[in-house]
């Protein structure tokens, strides 16, 4: 019982001060590991597109890692459709899931931008909507700047509680039933979307999935905190300064509305929210689907995302990831070596 009680008092003051510790990592050659590709017209938001195999991503290099070893993915630019055709692209699910307690990482150089164009990167429950979504960067055609939202069963709304520097709330009801499923959305200001986020180089963007609420940040590259630079194995939010978008737990009881969530990437074209004239008309000319995605193959020319890194945080010793083969938590290894250690000193002191 002396050795249980000296072993408690030494390890709680580790468990305590943990910080998000890094589980997951998709990078490099291996970036497209554990993903899964859609292989199906986009018939989830009635886009003009039809997301392309794993396979077929290969062969017509739509999605792979460049010279610079950063990921691509990209839309088709360099196909003539014919009336009827949808064109290739590519959505991009994670296999894993990661649980309430998390935070993930996205260094962006390059995101989809043009006249039709609707990328996203985000995450999702699988039995959505009830298992919620977080949008992280979301953009439409031509539009200056992206966005974030929460989507949600009804009953979770960003409470007057909220603590973010975006001073642009367009709604704060994140109903799937309310302002037709616009969410409750929070423009992203600065170069945050289209040719200024490329000529700024990209940006980096943090997005934490706690029981306390919901935070988004975003960096550009010279707004970046010196904690997120390199190659960071652990985050401490405290770090990060005040965040973008922030939905606090008072408004939306994130154990309640969320579950384990999985990583998306995707580019549709038109659709339900790019291809709505009303929409369309504010930034491009024409119809989307006559005019763009049957128009000439350069039209994409800018539709892609070049990615350096998506990184996945998690607690110390909690439930992190839920891969198909099993759980795996944050930091076991860490803890089990400290308890090796503490247990070793404390024979020997014995």
């Amino acid at each position: 019982m002396r050795l249980l009680a000296v072993l408690g008092s030494l390890l709680l003051p580790v468990l305590a001060n943990a910080q998000y510790q890094m589980v997951k990592e998709y990078i490099g050659d291996s970036f497209f590991d554990d993903w899964a590709f859609y292989n199906n017209n986009d018939n989830l938001t009635n886009g003009n597109a039809f997301f392309v195999s794993a396979k077929e991503a290969s062969q017509d290099k739509l999605a792979f890692v460049n010279d610079a070893g950063n990921a691509i993915m990209k839309v088709d630019n360099t196909s003539n459709l014919n009336f009827n055709d949808n064109r290739n692209t590519i959505r991009i699910t994670s296999t894993d899931r990661f649980t309430v307690g998390s935070l993930w990482i996205a260094d962006m150089l390059h995101v989809p931008y043009g006249c039709s164009v609707w990328p996203a990167w985000w995450s999702s429950a699988p039995n959505w909507p009830a298992g919620g979504e977080i949008d992280t960067l979301e953009g439409v055609n031509q539009v200056t700047m992206s966005h974030m939202a929460l989507h949600t069963a009804p009953g979770c709304v960003q409470s007057n509680t909220s603590v973010e520097t975006s001073t642009l709330v367009n709604t704060t009801d994140c109903s799937t039933l309310a302002n037709n499923n616009e969410g409750c959305t929070v423009t992203t200001p600065g170069a945050s979307y289209g040719p200024a986020f490329a000529a700024a180089g990209g940006g980096v963007f943090v997005t934490e999935f706690a029981s306390k609420g919901i935070s988004i940040w975003f960096f550009n590259r010279t707004s970046l905190p010196q904690s997120l630079q390199g190659n960071a194995s652990t985050v401490d939010t405290s770090t990060l300064g005040t965040p973008t978008g922030n939905w606090p737990s008072d408004g939306c009881n994130i154990n309640s509305f969320f579950e384990p969530q999985q990583l998306v990437f995707d580019i549709t074209l038109c659709g339900d929210f790019a291809g709505t004239a009303s929409i369309f008309q504010q930034t491009c000319t024409g119809i989307c689907y006559d005019d763009w995605v049957l128009g000439s193959p350069s039209n994409y020319d800018t539709a892609y995302f070049e990615v350096q890194y998506v990184r996945v945080y998690g607690q110390p010793g909690e439930l992190t990831v839920i891969p198909s083969g099993g759980v795996r938590s944050a930091g076991t290894a860490a803890v089990f070596t400290v308890l090796v250690a503490v247990v070793a000193a404390v024979t020997l002191a014995w």
